[in-house]
């Protein structure tokens, strides 16, 4: 190879890498719709997608055997708590495999503050993407945008801030 034409493979190289960020970028970036799913409250409520429009909305699929998602519930009331009067709709959708009277039981000892629903069929999970690790939390925008995915136990300043935007936007 000439040294006139050595610049070719690595400015190709580059040009493929740079493409390939871009792309990634992009992708990781665009929102997708939250799925229309139709919640069952534990008090045997419908919990609709039109009765959340125009709201904020954490999706959180726990368990009451699950160690982190017991541990994060306090934080998770708090949450609540401070955002509510703003906006923040919150739904805590216990997985198919907890046994009903138990997130009923759950539910009422820790006086939880926010929408309690059942996921008996595994349908809502489901929609979300097959939701299998608990905790995983959806933040939704006003549209009805999924903007973040939690799996495990958020990092709750910076949720905090992202509740902040979504709420102002």
């Amino acid at each position: 190879m000439s040294s006139s034409t050595a610049w070719i493979k690595p400015a190709l190289a580059a040009a493929v890498i740079a493409g390939l960020g871009v792309t990634a970028y992009f992708s990781l970036n665009q929102h997708s719709s939250a799925p229309e799913v139709t919640f069952l409250g534990i008090k045997g409520e419908q919990i609709t997608p039109a009765s959340l429009r125009g709201k904020v909305v954490m999706v959180n699929f726990w368990a009451t055997s699950c160690s982190t998602c017991v541990k994060e519930m306090p934080q998770m009331v708090d949450t609540y708590n401070k955002y509510k009067d703003k906006g923040l709709e919150f739904v805590a959708v216990a997985m198919k495999e907890d046994p009903p009277n138990y997130v009923l039981n759950f539910a009422e000892t820790r006086q939880l503050p926010f929408k309690v629903a059942l996921d008996v069929k595994g349908d809502a999970a489901k929609a979300y993407g097959n939701v299998a690790m608990t905790p995983t939390t959806f933040v939704i925008d006003k549209e009805g945008r999924i903007i973040k995915r939690y799996v495990g136990e958020p990092e709750f300043p910076a949720l905090h801030k992202l509740l902040e935007k979504a709420l102002q936007g």
